[in-house]
Protein backbone atom coordinates (compact mmCIF):
# COMPACT_ATOMS: atom_id res chain seq x y z
CA UNK A 1 0.00 0.00 0.00
CA UNK A 2 1.15 3.47 -0.93
CA UNK A 3 0.18 6.82 0.77
CA UNK A 4 -1.64 8.59 -2.06
CA UNK A 5 -2.93 11.89 -2.37
CA UNK A 6 -5.80 13.44 -4.83
CA UNK A 7 -5.82 16.49 -6.05
CA UNK A 8 -8.51 18.17 -8.14
CA UNK A 9 -8.36 21.17 -6.51
CA UNK A 10 -5.64 21.93 -8.48
CA UNK A 11 -7.02 20.70 -12.03
CA UNK A 12 -10.80 22.29 -11.48
CA UNK A 13 -12.04 25.60 -10.89
CA UNK A 14 -15.65 24.86 -11.23
CA UNK A 15 -16.60 27.93 -9.66
CA UNK A 16 -16.08 26.20 -6.57
CA UNK A 17 -12.73 24.32 -6.03
CA UNK A 18 -12.70 20.84 -5.28
CA UNK A 19 -10.33 19.58 -2.50
CA UNK A 20 -6.82 17.55 -2.30
CA UNK A 21 -7.06 14.51 -0.17
CA UNK A 22 -4.52 12.36 1.00
CA UNK A 23 -5.17 9.04 1.12
CA UNK A 24 -3.85 4.82 1.46
CA UNK A 25 -4.94 3.23 -2.03
CA UNK A 26 -3.63 0.74 -3.73
CA UNK A 27 -0.79 1.48 -6.98
CA UNK A 28 -3.64 2.12 -9.37
CA UNK A 29 -3.52 -0.83 -11.95
CA UNK A 30 -6.17 0.24 -14.54
CA UNK A 31 -4.16 3.44 -14.81
CA UNK A 32 -1.35 1.19 -16.38
CA UNK A 33 1.79 3.39 -17.81
CA UNK A 34 -0.10 7.10 -16.66
CA UNK A 35 -0.05 6.61 -12.71
CA UNK A 36 2.35 8.97 -11.30
CA UNK A 37 4.98 7.38 -8.88
CA UNK A 38 4.60 8.38 -5.02
CA UNK A 39 7.59 10.59 -4.56
CA UNK A 40 10.21 10.02 -2.19
CA UNK A 41 11.39 13.59 -1.27
CA UNK A 42 10.30 14.83 2.51
CA UNK A 43 7.42 17.31 1.98
CA UNK A 44 8.02 20.91 1.35
CA UNK A 45 7.42 23.42 3.69
CA UNK A 46 5.97 27.10 2.34
CA UNK A 47 8.55 29.49 1.48
CA UNK A 48 8.45 32.98 2.49
CA UNK A 49 8.76 34.00 -1.53
CA UNK A 50 6.95 31.47 -3.43
CA UNK A 51 8.12 30.96 -7.16
CA UNK A 52 5.38 28.61 -8.98
CA UNK A 53 6.85 26.97 -12.02
CA UNK A 54 6.33 29.33 -15.45
CA UNK A 55 7.45 28.19 -19.03
CA UNK A 56 7.49 29.62 -22.27
CA UNK A 57 7.16 28.17 -26.29
CA UNK A 58 8.10 30.84 -28.69
CA UNK A 59 8.58 30.98 -32.30
CA UNK A 60 9.57 34.50 -34.73
CA UNK A 61 6.35 36.04 -33.69
CA UNK A 62 4.16 34.30 -31.35
CA UNK A 63 5.07 33.77 -27.68
CA UNK A 64 2.76 31.72 -25.32
CA UNK A 65 3.94 31.56 -21.59
CA UNK A 66 2.59 28.44 -19.45
CA UNK A 67 1.72 28.89 -15.84
CA UNK A 68 0.47 26.51 -13.20
CA UNK A 69 -2.49 27.52 -10.95
CA UNK A 70 -4.10 26.80 -7.87
CA UNK A 71 -7.79 27.69 -7.78
CA UNK A 72 -8.21 27.95 -4.17
CA UNK A 73 -5.45 29.63 -2.09
CA UNK A 74 -5.46 31.44 1.84
CA UNK A 75 -5.27 35.29 1.75
CA UNK A 76 -1.75 36.44 1.25
CA UNK A 77 0.56 34.36 -0.46
CA UNK A 78 2.35 37.18 -2.67
CA UNK A 79 3.16 34.95 -5.79
CA UNK A 80 2.29 37.34 -8.44
CA UNK A 81 5.87 38.81 -8.55
CA UNK A 82 9.00 38.69 -10.67
CA UNK A 83 8.94 36.61 -13.58
CA UNK A 84 5.29 35.94 -13.13
CA UNK A 85 4.45 39.42 -13.59
CA UNK A 86 6.91 40.16 -15.84
CA UNK A 87 5.34 37.79 -17.75
CA UNK A 88 1.93 38.66 -17.72
CA UNK A 89 2.71 42.06 -18.04
CA UNK A 90 4.78 41.36 -21.47
CA UNK A 91 1.09 39.50 -22.25
CA UNK A 92 -1.90 41.00 -24.31
CA UNK A 93 -3.88 38.05 -23.55
CA UNK A 94 -4.71 36.01 -20.88
CA UNK A 95 -5.73 32.52 -21.06
CA UNK A 96 -7.59 30.44 -18.82
CA UNK A 97 -9.59 27.14 -18.29
CA UNK A 98 -13.29 28.37 -18.12
CA UNK A 99 -14.64 32.16 -17.59
CA UNK A 100 -17.04 32.20 -14.66
CA UNK A 101 -20.97 33.04 -15.63
CA UNK A 102 -22.60 35.07 -13.53
CA UNK A 103 -24.04 33.98 -10.62
CA UNK A 104 -27.83 33.78 -11.82
CA UNK A 105 -26.57 31.53 -14.77
CA UNK A 106 -24.11 29.12 -12.74
CA UNK A 107 -27.06 28.22 -10.63
CA UNK A 108 -28.83 27.23 -13.46
CA UNK A 109 -25.92 25.44 -14.99
CA UNK A 110 -25.25 23.31 -11.49
CA UNK A 111 -29.02 22.68 -11.44
CA UNK A 112 -29.57 21.21 -14.56
CA UNK A 113 -26.33 19.60 -14.46
CA UNK A 114 -25.54 18.01 -10.70
CA UNK A 115 -29.33 17.25 -9.40
CA UNK A 116 -29.81 13.86 -9.56
CA UNK A 117 -32.88 12.66 -11.88
CA UNK A 118 -32.66 8.90 -11.35
CA UNK A 119 -35.42 9.22 -8.30
CA UNK A 120 -32.73 7.51 -6.16
CA UNK A 121 -31.59 9.45 -3.32
CA UNK A 122 -27.92 10.17 -2.94
CA UNK A 123 -27.22 7.61 0.28
CA UNK A 124 -29.71 5.12 -1.11
CA UNK A 125 -27.28 4.47 -3.76
CA UNK A 126 -24.25 3.59 -1.42
CA UNK A 127 -23.52 0.19 0.62
CA UNK A 128 -24.75 0.34 4.03
CA UNK A 129 -21.10 0.73 5.46
CA UNK A 130 -20.42 3.57 2.57
CA UNK A 131 -23.50 5.14 3.60
CA UNK A 132 -22.91 4.86 7.84
CA UNK A 133 -19.36 6.84 6.96
CA UNK A 134 -21.05 9.31 4.73
CA UNK A 135 -23.52 10.10 7.54
CA UNK A 136 -20.78 10.22 9.92
CA UNK A 137 -18.61 12.39 7.98
CA UNK A 138 -21.78 15.02 7.33
CA UNK A 139 -22.59 14.71 11.32
CA UNK A 140 -18.50 15.59 11.96
CA UNK A 141 -18.71 19.17 9.69
CA UNK A 142 -22.42 19.87 11.13
CA UNK A 143 -24.54 19.28 8.03
CA UNK A 144 -27.91 17.58 7.93
CA UNK A 145 -27.29 14.16 6.72
CA UNK A 146 -29.95 14.47 4.33
CA UNK A 147 -28.61 17.75 3.03
CA UNK A 148 -27.12 15.74 -0.09
CA UNK A 149 -29.71 13.12 -1.28
CA UNK A 150 -30.83 14.97 -4.24
CA UNK A 151 -27.19 15.78 -5.73
CA UNK A 152 -25.19 13.47 -7.98
CA UNK A 153 -22.53 11.74 -6.11
CA UNK A 154 -19.26 13.63 -7.84
CA UNK A 155 -20.92 16.99 -6.95
CA UNK A 156 -22.05 15.85 -3.17
CA UNK A 157 -17.95 14.55 -2.88
CA UNK A 158 -17.49 18.62 -4.72
CA UNK A 159 -19.67 19.98 -1.79
CA UNK A 160 -18.20 17.85 0.96
CA UNK A 161 -14.61 18.49 0.06
CA UNK A 162 -14.55 22.25 -0.21
CA UNK A 163 -15.80 22.23 3.75
CA UNK A 164 -12.37 21.44 5.79
CA UNK A 165 -10.53 24.03 3.65
CA UNK A 166 -12.78 26.60 3.82
CA UNK A 167 -12.50 26.11 7.94
CA UNK A 168 -9.10 25.97 7.99
CA UNK A 169 -9.02 29.19 5.79
CA UNK A 170 -9.00 28.41 1.95
CA UNK A 171 -10.79 31.07 -0.06
CA UNK A 172 -12.78 29.99 -3.28
CA UNK A 173 -12.19 33.89 -4.47
CA UNK A 174 -8.36 33.74 -3.47
CA UNK A 175 -7.55 31.52 -6.18
CA UNK A 176 -4.64 32.22 -8.69
CA UNK A 177 -6.95 32.77 -11.13
CA UNK A 178 -8.73 35.40 -9.53
CA UNK A 179 -5.78 37.47 -9.42
CA UNK A 180 -4.77 37.23 -12.82
CA UNK A 181 -8.18 38.00 -14.17
CA UNK A 182 -8.02 41.03 -11.68
CA UNK A 183 -5.08 42.23 -13.39
CA UNK A 184 -6.11 41.51 -16.93
CA UNK A 185 -9.34 43.65 -16.58
CA UNK A 186 -7.32 46.52 -15.05
CA UNK A 187 -5.21 46.14 -18.31
CA UNK A 188 -8.11 45.61 -20.64
CA UNK A 189 -6.31 42.65 -21.78
CA UNK A 190 -8.13 40.24 -24.31
CA UNK A 191 -9.65 37.15 -21.63
CA UNK A 192 -10.29 33.49 -23.33
CA UNK A 193 -11.71 30.06 -21.68
CA UNK A 194 -10.65 26.95 -23.05
CA UNK A 195 -13.88 25.17 -21.52
CA UNK A 196 -17.27 26.32 -20.85
CA UNK A 197 -18.72 26.16 -17.19
CA UNK A 198 -20.55 22.87 -19.11
CA UNK A 199 -17.78 21.32 -20.32
CA UNK A 200 -16.24 21.74 -17.01
CA UNK A 201 -19.50 20.18 -14.79
CA UNK A 202 -19.79 17.85 -17.28
CA UNK A 203 -16.60 16.34 -17.46
CA UNK A 204 -17.72 14.98 -13.95
CA UNK A 205 -21.48 14.71 -14.58
CA UNK A 206 -20.78 12.16 -17.47
CA UNK A 207 -18.39 10.06 -15.29
CA UNK A 208 -20.32 6.45 -14.90
CA UNK A 209 -22.38 6.58 -11.99
CA UNK A 210 -19.86 3.71 -10.06
CA UNK A 211 -16.92 5.78 -10.87
CA UNK A 212 -18.63 9.29 -9.24
CA UNK A 213 -19.43 7.29 -6.08
CA UNK A 214 -15.83 5.89 -5.80
CA UNK A 215 -14.79 9.25 -5.55
CA UNK A 216 -17.63 10.38 -2.74
CA UNK A 217 -16.30 7.24 -1.18
CA UNK A 218 -12.65 8.44 -1.32
CA UNK A 219 -13.84 11.85 -0.26
CA UNK A 220 -15.29 10.33 2.23
CA UNK A 221 -12.86 8.57 3.27
CA UNK A 222 -10.07 10.69 3.45
CA UNK A 223 -12.07 14.17 4.48
CA UNK A 224 -10.06 14.66 8.23
CA UNK A 225 -7.09 15.01 6.15
CA UNK A 226 -7.92 17.26 3.29
CA UNK A 227 -6.50 20.45 4.42
CA UNK A 228 -2.79 18.98 5.49
CA UNK A 229 -3.01 17.44 1.61
CA UNK A 230 -3.74 20.95 0.37
CA UNK A 231 -1.03 22.46 2.47
CA UNK A 232 1.57 20.30 0.73
CA UNK A 233 0.32 20.58 -2.57
CA UNK A 234 0.50 24.54 -2.31
CA UNK A 235 3.83 24.37 -0.63
CA UNK A 236 5.14 22.08 -3.69
CA UNK A 237 3.76 24.79 -5.84
CA UNK A 238 5.01 27.40 -4.34
CA UNK A 239 8.53 25.76 -4.78
CA UNK A 240 8.02 24.61 -7.81
CA UNK A 241 8.97 20.99 -7.31
CA UNK A 242 7.24 19.65 -10.21
CA UNK A 243 7.67 16.32 -10.00
CA UNK A 244 6.70 16.03 -7.05
CA UNK A 245 3.63 18.13 -7.04
CA UNK A 246 2.78 16.20 -10.46
CA UNK A 247 3.13 12.57 -8.20
CA UNK A 248 0.74 14.04 -5.39
CA UNK A 249 -1.69 15.60 -7.34
CA UNK A 250 -2.21 12.47 -10.09
CA UNK A 251 -1.65 9.54 -8.25
CA UNK A 252 -5.43 9.64 -6.28
CA UNK A 253 -6.66 8.99 -9.80
CA UNK A 254 -7.09 5.21 -9.79
CA UNK A 255 -9.64 4.70 -12.21
CA UNK A 256 -8.01 5.42 -15.37
CA UNK A 257 -11.54 6.89 -17.21
CA UNK A 258 -11.22 9.38 -14.17
CA UNK A 259 -7.54 10.20 -15.21
CA UNK A 260 -8.40 10.64 -18.96
CA UNK A 261 -11.33 12.68 -19.12
CA UNK A 262 -9.47 15.27 -16.16
CA UNK A 263 -6.02 15.24 -17.43
CA UNK A 264 -5.28 13.57 -20.66
CA UNK A 265 -7.71 14.28 -22.85
CA UNK A 266 -7.81 17.71 -21.77
CA UNK A 267 -4.33 18.37 -22.10
CA UNK A 268 -4.65 16.99 -25.84
CA UNK A 269 -7.20 19.45 -26.38
CA UNK A 270 -5.52 22.10 -25.18
CA UNK A 271 -1.95 21.25 -26.81
CA UNK A 272 -4.25 21.39 -29.85
CA UNK A 273 -5.21 25.05 -29.28
CA UNK A 274 -1.70 25.78 -28.44
CA UNK A 275 -0.26 24.55 -32.15
CA UNK A 276 -3.21 26.28 -33.89
CA UNK A 277 -2.90 29.98 -31.64
CA UNK A 278 1.09 29.47 -32.40
CA UNK A 279 0.08 30.30 -35.84
CA UNK A 280 -1.46 33.81 -34.83
CA UNK A 281 1.31 36.96 -33.60
CA UNK A 282 0.99 38.05 -30.07
CA UNK A 283 2.28 37.07 -26.64
CA UNK A 284 -0.23 34.79 -24.46
CA UNK A 285 -0.40 34.30 -20.64
CA UNK A 286 -1.88 30.88 -20.49
CA UNK A 287 -3.02 29.65 -16.99
CA UNK A 288 -4.19 26.25 -16.10
CA UNK A 289 -4.67 24.11 -13.05
CA UNK A 290 -1.08 23.07 -12.31
CA UNK A 291 -1.83 19.45 -12.44
CA UNK A 292 -1.63 19.78 -15.71
CA UNK A 293 2.11 21.07 -16.50
CA UNK A 294 2.97 17.81 -13.96
CA UNK A 295 3.78 14.44 -14.78
CA UNK A 296 4.27 11.96 -18.31
CA UNK A 297 1.17 13.38 -19.68
CA UNK A 298 1.71 17.19 -19.05
CA UNK A 299 0.63 20.07 -21.37
CA UNK A 300 4.04 20.08 -21.95
CA UNK A 301 5.32 16.86 -22.78
CA UNK A 302 2.11 16.67 -25.56
CA UNK A 303 3.43 19.73 -27.19
CA UNK A 304 6.38 18.61 -27.46
CA UNK A 305 5.58 15.09 -28.93
CA UNK A 306 3.64 17.68 -31.40
CA UNK A 307 7.54 19.30 -32.34
CA UNK A 308 7.21 22.51 -30.05
CA UNK A 309 9.90 23.21 -27.73
CA UNK A 310 8.71 24.51 -24.11
CA UNK A 311 11.58 25.73 -22.13
CA UNK A 312 11.55 26.24 -18.14
CA UNK A 313 12.08 30.13 -17.03
CA UNK A 314 14.23 30.30 -14.26
CA UNK A 315 13.85 32.78 -11.63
Amino acid sequence: MARRWLSTALLFPLYLSLTACPAIVQEPESAGSNAVPTPVTAPATMPDDPDPALWVIKDEDTTIYLFGTVHILKPGMTWFDEAVKESFDASDELVIEMIKPDPAEMTKIVTDLAIDKSGVSLRDKLTPEDRADFEAAMTKFKMPVAAFDPLDPWFASVSLSLIPLMQNGYATDQGVEDELLAHAKARALTITGLETPEQQLGFFDNLPEEVQIRFLNFTVDNIEDAADGMEQMVAEWANANIDALGALMNAGMEDKILYDTLLVNRNITWAEWVDKRMEKPGTVFLAVGAGHLAGESSLQAILEQKGMTVDRIEY
